[in-house]
């Protein structure tokens, strides 16, 4: 399993100055998990429970979010008799007592499935109150890799997605071709390269006193907890220093 980064050392001379005494913990220091995912990744899905799991165990400690990561062309498979052997893989792995339908392959598409997390990302602007967007994306995804629906095609994929957030069909479709969904998304990639890691899941723990953790390929809720669970103490240590003393000196 890939480490995870080891945090920075905490620099008393780089230390933002300290808040009053008066403010609430949950002010000083908040714990954020980012979650990098690929609509298509077989991996994305077995880590879901856990990504469930996490956001139950941590809610109204941790903000949770998650980001599009596209695949790289090259990633995808190349056949059927390919795709299902990773499956069979993955799915031992994880103890699944059911293997991914690999329905969805198109060969012919050579490695393009952009539309899928493109209309994943659409759907934030577009669910109503109440209406999580992770239930589009988590529809997209179980459409593909439990059903084979073959989500490269946008109109499928909008279909799927509309029906799930109880969206307008052609409202989604525009959306997912705005400028902005396309830049949100080629950022959230570019950003998720930039840390110099290649796996999806791939999760960023931070808190606001500079502390970070990515862990990549990671699956399982343990590694992941275990890391909110120590920024959640050092932060909260650091708010305690803070209603006990004065803010840095400035020299």
């Amino acid at each position: 399993m890939p480490r995870a980064a080891r945090p920075r050392p905490k620099s008393k001379a780089s230390s933002a100055p300290a808040p009053a005494a008066t403010t609430p913990a949950a002010d000083v220091a908040t714990v954020t998990v980012t979650y990098y995912l690929e609509i298509m990744s077989s991996w994305c899905h077995w880590a879901e429970p856990a990504w469930r799991e996490l956001n139950e165990r941590f809610a109204g400690r941790v903000n949770f979010e998650w980001r599009i990561a596209l695949m790289n062309p090259g990633d995808f498979p190349l056949s059927t008799a390919q795709c299902d052997w990773f499956y069979q893989r993955s799915g031992t792995h994880v103890r699944s007592p059911y293997m991914l339908d690999s329905g969805w392959l198109e060969p012919e598409r050579a490695g393009h499935y952009e539309a899928p997390n493109l209309v994943a990302e659409a759907a934030r602007d577009l669910v109503k109150p109440g209406t999580s967007p992770d239930a589009v994306r988590l529809a997209l995804s179980t459409a593909a890799l439990r059903e084979g629906q073959k989500i490269g095609n946008l109109t499928t994929a909008v279909r799927i997605a509309a029906k799930a957030g109880g969206l307008t069909p052609a409202a989604l479709r525009n959306a997912t071709q705005s400028p902005d969904v396309l830049e949100r998304v080629a950022t959230s990639t570019a950003a998720f390269h930039a840390m110099g890691v290649a796996q999806r899941p791939t999760f960023v723990v931070e808190n606001t006193i500079g502390d970070r953790a990515v862990l990549s390929g990671t699956w399982q809720a343990a590694p992941i907890a275990a890391a909110i669970e120590a920024m959640l103490a050092d932060a909260a240590a650091y708010a305690s220093h803070a209603a006990h003393h004065p803010p840095t000196p400035s020299a």
